[in-house]
């Protein structure tokens, strides 16, 4: 019998091909279904995994066996699907980027685990969350975090990190921009982060603008 898990991962894992063939209202139940997975625990976590299983083979029933296949239970533990995870489906559906699977999943948990503050915080500070050149991650659940190092001791935006924001375009990537900077850069020697508000601050324009690897 198939782990309702799996089943979720193996979603996740080929939702560009599936998330299309779902009617609107399949899409808000998995939603709901995957929201309450993330919030509970126990019995009631595995009814919810079992439910967006069941509606996914509802659904894509050639792509998923029927649900007779399904057990009534099982854990998340050790379920997967090509370094795909549930919580990976949730991240598509819930939280609206695709850092997911067995690289950028990883890659994401880090970068949300840097210091951070919310759009509320920000606001407080004194300083618009939505405004151009802020890199702006979406946690669990959507929610926005704003890594620290844009800002200075007053609760503004930092110059020269909103320029270099600017280069890698951090208004559509901001995973992207925020790996860059806090990632080893080959030419800067350490990760650019480490250059704000340095002697070699002026740096970081000129990093910014080298072609990428690859």
């Amino acid at each position: 019998m198939t782990n309702p898990y799996t089943r979720l991962a193996v979603a996740a894992a080929e939702w560009d091909d599936l998330h299309p063939r779902m009617a609107p209202v399949a899409l808000r139940q998995l939603a709901l279904l995957l929201a309450s997975l993330r919030l509970a625990s126990g019995e009631v976590a595995e009814r919810a995994a079992l439910l967006a299983a069941r509606l996914l083979g509802e659904q894509l029933p050639d792509r998923f066996p029927g649900e007779s296949r399904l057990a009534p239970a099982a854990s998340a533990s050790s379920a997967g699907h090509r370094g795909f995870i549930a919580d990976d489906l949730a991240v598509l559906v819930l939280d609206g980027h695709r850092m997911v699977g067995p690289v950028l999943g990883e890659l994401r948990d880090r970068l949300l685990a840097e210091p951070a503050i919310g759009d509320a915080e920000a606001l407080e500070g004194g300083c618009d969350p939505y405004a151009p050149g802020l890199i702006r991650l979406r946690a669990a659940g959507g929610s926005v975090r704003l890594p620290v190092f844009q800002f200075a001791a007053d609760g503004q935006p930092v110059a020269v990190v909103r320029e270099v924001n600017r280069l890698l375009d951090a208004d559509h990537d901001p995973w992207g921009a925020a790996t860059w900077w806090l990632s080893p850069h080959a030419w800067l020697d350490e990760p650019p982060v480490g250059l704000i508000g340095g002697p070699a601050e002026h740096q970081l324009l000129v990093a910014a603008g080298l072609p990428t690897e690859g």
